[in-house]
């Protein structure tokens, strides 16, 4: 068996618990928003269309923002389409996932179903098609309390409160491609800055986010960043991260270490920021905001047949998932919550049907998958500060990764709760982690449970939707300061302690 040993100690704090590292993302893909969020004649839909059901489960996540409303689609959307009466609005075709948009659900839709699900709405401007007029007319709908004429038009449409939203993205993965509007750095760079200061002189309390690289791989990426850097440093708070995971040609191992690849984003971004602004002689810091974040199995996606025709809401990117891929999406937690002192929001990509916690059948039943569990627990427990956390742990070798330690782990605590999340990577052995907790005080065992099972790739289903979920793990023994607990192989794994 394994063994491994790691180290607490209140004195080594890296920095606060950020809510709105828990955030998630809704984008009119697929079946998120119809058939997700929204669907009027479903047995449990609200006066509003909502779906009970998955309200109720999107508290239990514990999601505290969520980004809207894309992604790729934001790029082509025209944001007055979903206001006013159903009735009267346009349908229009989505060139990002080559459907039907009936814009049935709309802004004001998504600030009502906020309100209910108790998060804060993250908003994103087109700036494919788009630019600074229709980016501040937007803010001017939702931020301004009455007397001008956008402001006076939501009242009309029934928000007699402005919708107040804080957090902006300055559109989205505008170095792709696959864009629509697709630009270079600096052109990208050039349109974000003046957009982002001209929001400013309407709202000078926002807090604005200019998009990174929509992935490490990116042949531009580093160079992205430091050129759209140099135009909005003084403009924006944040710069964006964007990264997928999935398993390659049954290389479990290296999947279970995607952690690592996380890591080493996050660093590399945060060096490039610092460098911008050390040229810049700037003493402020531009943190991250990892928007979109998740297990994808893209490659599935990309060699499917094309689309045909222009269908509405179809089924687009719905993974099933299963206990590794939760156990890999633990890991990635890991990463955001031990780098909290630049990364101060997250976006899990996304929250209904598409890639998702949740999944709904139309119609019908409404369930967690796999991976809704690391986040909620996450959500739920990860309190007060992110502790540092020293660790000596066996390595195994992986084929993308190298050397990879078999233990990955990060605390948290606030003074009354103390709370070990712990992975252990190893494909096919458990590990014997002992925890020096003597720092912490007297402390005894409030919960421990473990996300595994003998079958790393099993499921959950609308029949079968407990299937795999965290269980007590009953082999966990705290003496004297010194906790020792067995991590099966493949595992996620919470341990909460209690102060005395």
């Amino acid at each position: 068996m394994l063994t491994a040993h790691l180290t607490l100690d209140p004195a080594f704090r890296v920095a606060p618990v950020h809510r709105r590292t828990f955030g998630a993302f809704v984008e009119h893909l697929g079946r998120c928003v119809y058939t997700g969020i929204y669907e009027p004649t479903h047995p449990t839909a609200d006066q509003d269309g909502f779906r009970q059901d998955v309200l109720d489960l999107t508290r239990q996540l514990g999601a505290t923002s969520v980004r809207y409303p894309g992604g790729n689609f934001v790029s082509g959307y025209r944001w007055e389409d979903g206001t006013g009466p159903r009735e009267q609005r346009p349908t229009r075709l989505d060139l990002a996932w080559h459907s039907t948009e009936t814009n049935e659900f709309g802004l004001d839709e998504f600030m009502t179903w906020c309100r209910k699900a108790g998060v804060e709405p993250m908003m994103a401007v087109n700036l494919g098609t788009r630019g600074i007029e229709s980016a501040l007319d937007l803010l001017e709908y939702c931020n301004i309390d009455a007397g001008t004429h956008l402001s006076d038009l939501r009242v009309a449409n029934g928000a007699k409160e402005p919708h107040a939203v804080r957090m902006w993205c300055l559109g989205n993965e505008m170095d792709g491609p696959w864009q629509i509007g697709h630009k270079s750095a600096r052109e990208y760079g050039r349109l974000a800055a003046e957009t982002g200061r001209a929001m400013r002189m309407l709202d000078p309390g926002l807090e604005l986010v200019a998009c990174g690289s929509s992935g490490s791989s990116m042949p531009t990426f580093g160079a992205w960043e430091a050129t759209v850097l140099e135009e909005t440093y003084d403009v924006v708070d944040f710069i964006s991260c964007h990264a997928y995971y999935e398993e390659h040609d049954g290389d479990l191992a290296s999947f279970l270490a995607s952690a690592m690849d996380m890591d080493h984003f996050i660093d590399s971004v945060v060096a490039t920021a610092d460098s911008v602004g050390a040229r810049l002689k700037s003493k402020k810091k531009i943190n991250i905001s990892f928007d979109e974040w998740n297990v994808w199995y893209l490659s599935r996606y990309q060699n499917a047949e094309p689309m045909t025709g222009w269908p509405v809401a179809p089924p687009l990117l719905e993974d099933h998932y299963h206990l590794a891929d939760a156990v890999t999406l633990g890991g990635l937690l890991i990463s955001l919550l031990r780098h909290s002192d630049r990364v101060t929001s997250a976006c899990l990509a996304q929250l209904v049907n598409v890639i998702a916690p949740i999944m709904t059948e139309p119609g019908g039943r409404a369930w967690k998958q796999t991976t809704f569990h690391p986040f909620a627990q996450a959500a739920a427990y990860a309190k007060g500060d992110v502790l540092r956390v020293e660790t000596t742990s066996p390595v195994h070798e992986t084929s993308r990764f190298g050397e990879v330690a078999a233990l990955d782990a990060v605390a948290t605590h606030d003074g009354e709760f103390t709370t070990v999340f712990a992975v252990n990577r190893s494909v096919d052995q458990p590990l014997t982690l002992t925890a020096d907790l003597r720092s912490l005080g007297a402390l005894r065992l409030e919960e421990v449970t473990t996300l595994s099972g003998p079958d790393p790739y099993a499921r959950n289903s609308a029949d079968t939707p407990d299937a795999v979920a965290p269980r007590a793990n009953p082999d966990a023994r705290l003496t004297d300061g010194t906790l020792e607990i067995t991590l099966p192989a493949v595992s996620w794994n919470v341990i909460r302690l209690a102060r005395q």
